[in-house]
């Protein structure tokens, strides 16, 4: 399909459908991280990153290349963050201009409060509303979508973190 060719009626509805849930369930997990350990999406993002990395810290622009964020909001998360005692930041050894964000006792006890509601809600108005063939189809989707949009996406974030991403959320609990 070119690209100058106008989205269809129900390719657009497939869109809005795909939005609306996706902003639901934003909100849901918002408020759910909110409630049981007092942090934003974009906290919990940034502690399970950490978490799922093998010495639970990253440096800053791994973190951003994991993230997909820009340097600018991930800079200015951690500052609001390490304000809260959830990271910290410190000098690179090896590379002057670099530094590190690593998770602290306070942000691994919040993540880990955390993701146990998170799991729940994910549990109760994602994966429990759907079957076994939907969750298949929705994982295969997903993975020609990040293959079409950023190739690499899931190559570097291997690299990076030392492992596979699909592996990675059963480190949160260790």
């Amino acid at each position: 399909m070119s690209d100058s060719q106008p989205i269809s009626d129900a390719d657009r509805q497939v869109w809005r459908s795909f939005l609306m849930m996706r902003r639901q369930l934003d909100r849901a997990l918002e408020q759910r991280l909110q409630g049981d350990a007092g942090v934003s999406g974009a906290d919990f993002e940034i502690l399970t990153t950490l978490q799922a990395s093998q010495d639970k810290q990253l440096r800053a622009r791994e973190l951003t290349e994991l993230l997909g964020w820009e340097k600018s909001r991930v800079s200015h998360q951690v500052t609001r963050m390490e304000a809260r005692g959830l990271v910290e930041r410190k000098d690179c050894p090896t590379d002057l201009r670099g530094t590190w964000v690593a998770l602290t006792a306070a942000g691994t006890a919040a993540v880990l409060t955390a993701s146990l509601g998170h799991d729940d809600e994910l549990r109760r108005r994602f994966f429990g509303v759907l079957d076994l063939d939907e969750k298949s189809t929705i994982g295969a989707a997903s993975e020609r979508i990040i293959d079409a949009v950023n190739p690499t996406a899931c190559e570097r974030a291997d690299e990076i973190l030392g492992e596979s991403v699909t592996d990675a959320p059963a480190r949160i609990a260790s």
